[in-house]
């Protein structure tokens, strides 16, 4: 968009999430809960904001659906392109921002988010558009990260060396179902939620906290930031240990999530 005031802040991250392909076999089948909690019908038009690595598309396209996918970074749309060729289905991916979805008003049945849509800057924005393109009727589903449990937690104690540029929203927001509730308003009704977890294997807590310093964007920036720092970088890393030490357990950290859905109001 021209005269965006986050154009500085959405090239960063498109930068650093280009790291994020490594994780994509932990949001596989995280994937596959959130298209059959929408739920997404064969020969339903679907569309992926935020796509990553397309695993969601692909699940929704292997399930019948028509599907297009949206994300800002070109290194992870030529990943979920070779996922689409891969399980041999036919994907629209578009390289774009969330808050200008190039589609036309009530252009899908289905509008399905996974960690994506939530690190847009303006979440009113991005929630206008996604329910733009969405036909009334229709359904939004999106899976976010609670802010009390470990994604959000983590979020938020990089916020603490790394605050996000004022007039962006804390990401840990949109687990929050009250928080939620407003911002989707009275455009929507049917609206409910559902938890669910996903585990990664961890072998310590310092093997855990190198693989986010080399694939979650947001620990890549603040590592960065405090390369000339050693002693807040070591601070933060201890930090970020002991967090990843109490959802610990048998090698296995657990992320739980959580899951929306609701009906456009038609």
């Amino acid at each position: 968009m021209q005269d965006d005031p986050f154009a500085q802040f959405k090239a960063t991250q498109r930068e650093g999430w280009a790291l994020f392909v490594p994780l994509e076999a932990y949001t596989t089948p995280a994937a596959a809960r959130l298209v059959e909690f929408a739920p997404v019908q064969r020969g339903q038009k679907v569309l992926d904001v935020g796509c990553g690595t397309g695993v969601v598309a692909v699940t929704a396209a292997r399930a019948g659906a028509q599907a297009k996918a949206l994300d800002l970074s070109p290194v992870l749309l030529e990943r979920a392109r070779w996922n689409a060729d891969m399980a041999e289905v036919k994907i629209e991916f578009t390289e774009g921002d969330a808050e200008a979805l190039p589609y036309p008003d009530a252009a899908f049945d289905v509008v399905l988010s996974q960690y994506g849509h939530m690190f847009a800057p303006r979440p009113e924005v991005v929630v206008a558009e996604m329910l733009r393109v969405l036909k009334p009727g229709g359904q939004i589903a999106f899976s976010t990260w609670p802010p009390e449990l470990f994604v959000g937690r983590m979020f938020n104690l990089v916020g603490q060396y790394l605050p996000p540029p004022p007039g962006v929203a804390p990401v840990s927001l949109w687990g929050e179902p009250n928080i939620i509730r407003e911002r989707l308003g009275d455009r929507v009704v049917d609206l409910s939620f559902e938890r669910e977890a996903m585990y990664i294997p961890a072998l310590s807590p310092q093997h855990m906290r190198n693989s986010f310093e080399n694939t979650a964007a947001p620990v890549v920036k603040l590592v960065q930031t405090l390369k000339d720092d050693a002693a807040r970088l070591a601070q933060f890393r201890t930090a970020l240990e002991t967090l990843i030490s109490v959802f610990t357990k048998h090698n296995l950290l657990r992320q739980q999530y959580l899951m929306t859905r609701a009906t456009k109001r038609s």
